[in-house]
């Protein structure tokens, strides 16, 4: 939380925005940020992707921790973030470095809810691979189905969705911001 909180308070800053002015970007209430930015809640994957949408910011620059020059992320382990909608939880592995422009995320999925997504930043693209289970992904207007090895390309910054069909489903998310 301390990272979040860290990087929230400077991505505001650097883009000039008041608390007010991101939280309604945002369509957060202006206490929810306050509190996050001094470092207490719990925010969800939702919360955190629309302050990153709202500040024209990555949603890896938002959560990630400075890095050695050899990393281990154990399974398990890494920042892991929950979404208010499904059964979803994201732990992003590793963030792109400003030539790359790229995050790798672990997600996994069970069924129930579908997990909802707002449009990232524009001209965002995402890459997966299942590696259990199937899922239904894609934008909202056109998902597909995938099971363990396959592969999906699609616009990130279009209203799209993760639904797990099977229990214990996992899956790998490269997201390519430009």
């Amino acid at each position: 939380m301390a990272a979040i909180a860290a990087a929230l308070r400077r991505e505001r800053e650097r883009a000039g925005l008041s608390l007010g002015e991101l939280a309604r970007r945002a369509g957060i209430a202006k206490s929810t940020l306050s509190q996050l930015e001094a470092g207490n809640g719990n925010p969800s994957v939702e919360t955190v992707w629309a302050l990153g949408v709202a500040l024209g910011v990555p949603f890896s620059r938002l959560v990630e921790q400075a890095t050695a020059r050899v990393r281990v992320v154990r399974a398990g382990e890494g920042p892991r973030i929950r979404s208010q909608q499904a059964d979803f939880v994201g732990t992003l592995l590793t963030a792109g470095v400003p030539q790359a422009r790229r995050d790798i995320y672990l997600i996994e999925l069970e069924p129930g809810m579908a997990r909802e997504a707002e449009p990232h930043i524009p001209g965002s693209v995402e890459h997966l691979v299942v590696g259990a289970g199937r899922l239904r992904t894609g934008p909202a207007t056109e998902p597909v189905e995938l099971g363990p090895g396959d592969y999906v390309t699609f616009p990130g910054d279009v209203p799209h969705r993760y639904e797990a069909l099977s229990p214990g489903t996992f899956a790998v998310l490269v997201m390519e911001h430009p």
